[in-house]
């Protein structure tokens, strides 16, 4: 076999290939996810990804195993607890930053950028206790946004010339990994400063009353290795500001090319009169959250790589394949024999990919239509395909901030159905992907706005 070109065979659900010399199964069977993610834990990690992410998120959560990864997930959990979450000021009033900006006058404006700054200002309001201001046009935060869409770019690359990587160089890349770190470093400095008063007035007694959770805070009043601190933000940063952003655009994208929806969707927010959404009100909206689920087909802080580049459409799933890499000699419950009902075997090294793209997409969890957007096939709530889906990943790697993601994207869909009666589409064509470590519209989220 050539070095760079694939050989498969297709073993019913599990897929056998071969990607630069490294020995890899792909499958779309949720009884084979399973074991990967949760009853087989321990036979796999997230190890392969170190050299791949380490420019630029450092050494945490999402490329490392064991106490590291345990004690990082420690120090972000309390970051998205109900109450952190059911505090709706601040995506209100990032919500005022966003609508200044759309056109009234139904010109084309592209919604996807302005997502994406939008959950930028809310992922380092969450983490730092101050917003970088992108929505406001603040130069050192759109400077640092385009800085890190630069820096994702390079990981997929690096990672589809595997060996090749050894003599890949990209100067930009380097300076814009060297551009994110050092803007996050400034938070860390400001938090390692504000943490000493903090540390003497909690010896002393003297809080009374409960802080709000922030994360650089906490980590500074925990932790005295800096670097480890910036790997710890930046992470979440990414995760927070790339996956929901792209969800909005994909779901943004269908709407707009779906006015039927659109208008179902503003008829069941006329219930709260104009009137801001509570936490509470926003559970209470079921097709809101049938629209989420239906276009969130694998939104999921559990970042991925993937060599294998997905066809368009089913629903644009924003992490498209997921994988791990076997520590040891383990087993795969379905995929092997005639009939793939036989167990596989998994030696030690082997990456296992899991393609929920496919998954998401079989006629047998979802329907003849499965490759259609219908939100309606969740409203009854006989839909339960388990670990046939999987937006938030599963098992003990399960995503913290599945809560905030949810919420953050209902929201921003329920005012947006609030302030505008009309959602049109301007791009004529079909969706194409366009891939990071996020999948988001390749031509951005075009549409034209009516009040």
């Amino acid at each position: 076999m050539r070095q760079g070109t694939e050989e498969s065979i297709w073993i019913s659900n599990a897929k056998q290939v071969k990607e630069l010399h490294q020995s890899a199964i792909v499958t779309i069977e949720p009884e084979n996810i399973q074991a990967v993610l949760s009853l087989n834990f321990k036979d796999y990690t997230l190890r392969h990804r170190l050299e791949l992410f380490m420019p630029l998120l450092g050494r945490d959560i999402f490329n490392t195993d064991g106490q590291h990864w345990a004690s990082s997930r420690a120090l972000i959990r309390p970051s998205f607890a109900r109450e952190q979450v059911a505090n709706l000021s601040l995506l209100e009033r990032l919500m005022q930053d966003l609508f200044v900006l759309l056109p009234r006058d139904s010109t084309t404006v592209d919604l996807q950028e302005l997502f994406f700054r939008y959950t930028i200002d809310s992922a380092t309001d969450l983490l730092f206790g101050q917003s970088v201001g992108a929505l406001k046009k603040s130069q050192s935060g759109l400077a640092f946004a385009d800085a890190l869409q630069y820096a994702l770019k390079a990981i997929p690359v690096r990672d589809m010339l595997g060996p090749l990587n050894a003599v890949y160089r990209d100067r930009k890349t380097d300076e814009c990994n060297r551009i994110c770190r050092d803007f996050v470093q400034q938070y860390v400095e400001e938090a390692v400063y504000a943490a000493g008063p903090k540390k003497e007035e909690k010896e002393s007694g003297k809080t009374k009353t409960k802080r709000r959770y922030i994360l650089s805070h906490e980590l500074a009043s925990r932790i005295s290795d800096k670097q480890r601190m910036v790997d710890e933000l930046i992470n979440v940063l990414l995760a927070g500001r790339d996956t929901t952003g792209s969800l909005l655009g994909n779901l943004f994208f269908m709407l707009a090319k779906n006015s039927v929806i659109w208008a179902k969707l503003r008829a069941e927010v006329d219930v709260l009169h104009n009137r801001p959404p509570t936490y509470e009100g926003l559970r209470g909206l079921r097709y809101v959250q049938c629209c989420v689920n239906e276009c969130m087909d694998s939104h999921s802080f559990d970042l991925a790589l993937t060599n294998i580049k997905p066809p368009a459409l089913r629903l644009h799933p924003v992490v498209p394949t997921n994988k791990r890499k076997a520590m040891r000699d383990t087993v795969l419950p379905l995929g092997g024999g005639n009939d793939g009902l036989s167990p596989v075997f998994v030696p030690a090294g082997t990456l296992v990919g899991y393609n929920i793209y496919a998954m998401h997409r079989r006629t047998d969890f979802y329907g003849p239509d499965a490759e259609g957007f219908r939100p309606e096939r969740w409203e009854d709530g006989k839909l339960q395909p388990r670990w046939g889906y999987l937006p938030f990943n599963g098992g003990p790697r399960i995503c913290l901030g599945q809560r905030y993601a949810l919420t953050e994207a209902s929201y921003v869909l329920v005012r947006m159905a609030q302030e505008f009666r009309g959602l049109e589409s301007r791009d004529p064509g079909s969706w194409e992907e366009s891939l990071v470590l996020t999948v988001c519209p390749r031509n951005g989220t075009k549409v034209g706005l009516i009040p």
